[in-house]
């Protein structure tokens, strides 16, 4: 009798090179379209470079310029030139600054269901709103991928989510996300899939999924998989592509290696506190607090309706004059359709402040709230001081109650609203966006394009083979749910300087502890970092470990990683290692000197490694590392690695 598969699998097993499709088995998929933003392409395209192929071997590639619109100096401006010269050069799509966030626009350009899709930025997962299987990588892999080499990752279990009911009058789909963020925290999710099933599902549209898989990530899954069905079916009739719809879906009585559900029908209205995405209660639970912002747009809540209903809600009413209402529409296609219905002008009469398209403070890229003030956001992510403002107070919440609280002065529970909840519809179809981004062309009988390099853009710097022996101290000592935000931060100063590491490290670890650079420089040597749980949750961004690795650090230890930093530390040769009990941790002080002898060898014959500390004593930590991964850190990095086999 055949096993029933559920459409996670369905969709590794058409993808799958190699490897054995068991929980904790490494796998090798082919990688249909790939997917970059410009605060990580620009180390995408110069290790595409690297590679030195004429051209991308994906079925699409596609550069987005949504993250480093603000042009302060010549910095962003420079990188956006040398973004749309590189996709001129390897026949890559390239959107540029204005058209939009790129997960959304990526959705409604290029989404086909059943296809695989690797992105340079976390939140990628959203491609999953679609059947397709959607995933966020490091920079390095992707640009692997757009080579043509298979991406590698540890098979997850798929958790099976059985969805059902309705959502009640001013619950929507952030309010669905956040329910599970309740439930798994974040790190719940850690190399596992979420896949959405169940009669529920008719009641959710496409962009209402987008937003539940787009911060999956936040979970610190692997990816989040929702059917093609006929929900996905409108969407593309709606992009004027449904010659793209293919109907995909979990077999008849498919198993899942972990069961829950979701009753649409029994949700509220919920928020996660400062400062972390899985810090989740009722908005009951916070309502009465004063507020400085709310902003409604970003990845996390991109859709139309994510706009007209706060337009809706605010017709005929002024916003205090106090209080932000920050809208960032997320493409030029929404903004189009706002402005058509007027209800842009319903937002703009009431108060609200139009930002460009694109993602802006949702990564601290502008509209940083004012110190000590609380902020409403439908971001996906309240990270420590990830807004711009150092000691901020983020929530995240639904556009609704965004929208009640901006209109009330205080975090509001929108059921409380004296008013109607809006009627929505989606149009029937919206307008094309790929006009206004530039194709790939076929140049095989032109004159081949020249990058436009400014002064900004730096090569990468050359990293040796991990030595035979490894002595440093610890230079820092991290807590738990250590982001990649606070490791290397985001923000106006610091995204500018993407494309030059040693100008970036200047901000290495600044957000835990500002004295790192200075202590690294000074030290001029090998060094460690010590983390606990959840070590480098959060964004995909590859500088994390780049910038680390360029001051010196070469092994972190910790209690657990996140998917995508551990394999970024493996991709530029940092060991990441693991403790064998929890409270070792309390063993090892900042400061401490530390001593690995015959590393490599140690690596090689098996999983325990054998530290030795200042008192003479041993501590026996573990890696899981596969064969492949150990002779990537051996060669100090894939790029290394890479060069070293052709």
């Amino acid at each position: 009798m055949s096993v029933k598969k559920n459409l996670a699998h369905q969709l590794i097993e058409q993808h799958l090179v190699s490897g054995k499709m068991q929980p904790g088995e490494e796998v090798q998929l082919k990688i249909d379209q790939t997917l970059c933003q410009d605060a990580t392409g620009t180390m995408v395209m110069l290790e595409f470079e690297a590679l030195g192929l004429p051209r991308v071997k994906t079925e699409v590639s596609a550069q987005y310029v949504d993250h480093n619109l603000i042009q302060a100096d010549f910095k962003n401006a420079d990188d956006h030139l040398f973004l749309r010269s590189a996709s001129r050069k390897w026949g890559i799509w390239f959107s540029r600054p204005g058209n939009g966030i790129s997960h959304a626009v990526h959705m409604a350009c290029f989404g086909v269901p059943g296809k695989t899709l690797l992105g340079s930025d976390s939140h990628t997962c959203a491609g999953g709103a679609m059947g397709m299987l959607a995933m966020g990588a490091g920079g390095l892999q992707v640009a692997l991928a757009m080579a043509g080499i298979p991406f590698s990752l540890v098979m997850p279990e798929v958790i099976g989510v059985e969805v059902t009911g309705k959502l009640p009058p001013w619950v929507s789909a952030k309010d669905v996300i956040l329910e599970m963020l309740r439930r798994y925290d974040v790190k719940g999710g850690v190399n596992k899939i979420f896949e959405y099933y169940g009669p529920g599902l008719d009641n959710l549209t496409a962009m209402d999924r987008h937003v539940i898989a787009n911060m999956g990530q936040e979970m610190g899954a692997t990816a989040s998989v929702f059917p093609a069905d006929e929900a996905v079916r409108a969407f593309l009739k709606q992009q004027g592509r449904e010659q793209d719809f293919v109907p995909m879906q979990a077999e008849e009585g498919a198993d899942y290696d972990h069961h829950d559900s979701i009753d649409l029908s029994q949700l509220e209205p919920m928020i996660a506190c400062p400062s972390s995405p899985g810090n989740v209660v009722t908005v009951r639970e916070v309502a009465g607090k004063p507020i400085y912002q709310s902003y409604i747009g970003s990845s996390a809540n991109p859709g139309l309706r994510d706009f007209v209903v706060p337009a809706r809600m605010v017709e005929g009413q002024q916003v205090p004059e106090e209080i932000s209402l920050d809208i960032n529409p997320t493409s030029r296609q929404v903004l189009e359709e706002l402005s058509r219905s007027g209800d842009l002008n319903r937002l703009l009469l009431a108060g609200a402040r139009l930002h460009q398209t694109g993602c802006n403070g949702c990564i601290g890229m502008g509209q940083a709230p004012a110190s000590g003030r609380i902020s409403l956001r439908t971001v996906p992510r309240n990270f420590p001081g990830r807004s711009g403002t150092k000691e901020d107070q983020v929530y995240l919440c639904s556009p609704e109650t965004a929208t009640a609280s901006a209109l009330s002065g205080k975090i509001t529970d929108p059921r409380d609203m004296e008013m109607e909840y809006p009627t929505f519809s989606e149009p029937e179809t919206l307008g094309d966006m790929r006009p206004l981004m530039l194709a790939p062309e076929d140049r095989a009988n032109e004159i081949p394009v020249e990058l436009e390099k400014g002064p900004n853009i730096q090569p990468l710097p050359d990293f040796d083979p991990l030595p035979e022996k490894l002595t440093g101290p610890i230079l820092l000592k991290a807590g738990d749910n250590v982001s990649t935000d606070e490791i290397l931060p985001a923000g106006t100063d610091i995204l500018p300087l993407r494309s030059n590491i040693p100008a970036i490290s200047h901000y290495t670890f600044s957000r835990i502890d500002e004295t790192f650079y200075d202590r690294a420089k000074k030290l001029d040597g090998d060094c460690f970092v010590i983390g606990g749980e959840n070590y480098g949750q959060g964004s995909s961004r590859e500088h994390a470990a780049i910038a680390p690795r360029f001051l010196g650090v070469r092994a972190v230890i910790a209690v657990s990683m996140a998917r995508i930093h551990r394999r970024n530390l493996i991709n530029f040769g940092v060991v990441p290692l693991l403790f064998a009990k929890p409270s070792d941790l309390a063993k090892l002080k900042q400061g401490s000197p530390l001593t690995f002898s015959d590393l490599a060898g140690q690596l090689q014959s098996g999983d325990v490694v054998n530290i030795e500390l200042e008192d003479g004593k041993q501590l026996s930590v573990t890696h899981n590392m596969s064969e492949d991964e150990v002779a990537t850190v051996l060669a100090g990095g894939l790029i290394n690695q890479v060069r070293d086999s052709h």
